[in-house]
């Protein structure tokens, strides 16, 4: 299978260099998206989980885990893309970033 690169036709944004460079983010955010389809959710709420990544930084203390609200629709639609079976999961709006869910 061709291997995509999920960030073209994007052009001025930050996302493809802050995935780069914080690839522990979406690490995060697919394990606590496990964590709620393991405990049966068959839809969820990307925002819960990016908010979710906060209360790690927040309360735990961990501040490796900044994220802006602007990725919260590539982190979603990544998600999607990398584990089909779970395409709908979240709830998507029209986006520029739409691109990504190829």
């Amino acid at each position: 299978m061709e291997q995509l690169n999920l960030f073209d036709g994007i052009t001025n944004d930050k996302f493809p260099q802050y995935h780069t460079d914080n690839p522990h983010i979406y690490e995060a955010f697919k394990k606590y998206t496990f964590e709620a389809i393991n405990a049966g959710r068959k839809r969820f709420s990307a925002e819960a989980v990016i908010n979710r990544l906060r209360w790690e930084t927040l309360i735990a203390g961990n501040d490796k885990y900044k994220i802006n609200n602007n990725y919260k629709p590539f982190y979603s639609r990544m998600f999607m893309n990398e584990y089909p079976n779970y395409k709908g999961i979240f709830s998507t709006r029209t986006s520029k970033y739409d691109v990504i869910a190829i």
